[in-house]
């Protein structure tokens, strides 16, 4: 029963939905700021690029993370200072940082100058709960053989939801990413909300790019997130900016991944080519993008108001 098409191909969408769970709720917070990021897979690729170097280097898996976080965080850095501090447009900022960090910029120089390249790392995630647990029927191979990357995403999905709709900080966020004239009216620093949360969502976006190297394909190669970023952008819109529904649609989209290598080692459709089911997530990502085109449909679907706008104070 566990090794079955069914229960193969659902342990696969929480093992490639992970690294999607991490970026999306990055890119969630940092939407609800009324910031638009289109460099997600610019910050991923740089995350899964220092997230190995620091395995390689401290030999600690979670220092690694932390390192992959801090440098997706410094990507994001930047996208604040030209999206908050000068109010460049939010779109043409994020796709910049994407093709200055992306497989062919930072990242790929990064991998090569540190000579990362074909080293298979010291150390890798890998499930830890016991045997008796991960070989147990159906719920085994989906919920339990797992890295710990899978369990901090389930935890830290229901701490972003608490935080957005049951703290003052986190109401304060949606008044920023609505209104931002009417939050500044209330005395908060707009300007600060964004950038805390820009950092944040490049933090997250950093983790979901270690994923990569420190678990699901531990080594550094380029491009190693195979365009994961955009498909975290189109999850957000997919799940109508609520915590919860992206980790639905991580999976979802997660699944996809997974279809090819199942249907592959057992030989089934074997007429088709894989990278037609590779392919899907992409498509889907147009469709929803497609779908979420116009102003009018994104503020039915529970957009920010004032998101990809820039705030002049001065303007008021």
């Amino acid at each position: 029963m566990n090794n079955s098409v069914l229960v193969v191909v659902l342990a696969s969408a929480v093992t490639y939905g992970t690294p999607l769970l991490y970026a999306a709720l990055g890119e969630l917070l940092t939407e609800r700021s009324g910031v638009l990021n289109l460099g997600v897979e610019g910050m991923m690729l740089v995350g899964a690029v220092m997230g190995f170097w620091g395995v390689q280097q401290t030999g600690s898996l979670w220092l690694a993370v932390l390192i992959a976080a801090i440098a997706g965080s410094a990507m994001a850095l930047i996208h604040a200072f030209l999206v908050v501090t000068l109010r460049a447009n939010q779109i043409v900022s994020g796709l910049a940082l994407t093709i200055f960090a992306g497989a062919l910029g930072l990242s790929s120089y990064l991998g090569n100058d540190l000579n990362l390249a074909d080293q298979p790392a010291r150390h890798n995630f890998a499930p830890f709960l016991p045997k008796s647990w991960q070989n147990a029927e159906i719920v085994g191979p989906i919920f339990f053989k797992q890295s710990s990357l899978v369990y901090l995403s389930w935890v830290l999905v229901a701490l972003v939801a608490l935080y957005l709709n049951r703290t003052r900080l986190g109401l304060n966020v949606r008044a920023v990413g609505e209104s931002p004239e009417s939050a500044d009216a209330m005395g908060i620093n707009v300007a600060a909300y964004r950038y805390a949360h820009t950092l944040v969502g490049g933090a997250f976006a950093g983790v979901g790019g270690a994923c990569f190297s420190l678990w699901i394909t531990p080594q550094w190669v380029d491009g190693l997130t195979a365009g994961a970023g955009w498909i975290a952008i189109a999850l957000v819109i997919f799940a109508f900016w609520r915590p919860t529904l992206c980790l639905v649609g991580a999976y979802f989209f997660g699944a996809y991944s997974g279809i090819p290598f199942a249907f592959q080692a057992r030989g089934i459709l074997t007429g088709i080519p894989p990278e037609l089911f590779q392919s899907l997530p992409y498509l889907a990502t147009i469709f929803v993008l497609v779908l979420v085109s116009s102003a009018g449909a994104r503020r039915h679907l529970g957009a920010p108001a004032a998101l990809g706008t820039p705030y002049v104070r001065e303007e008021r």
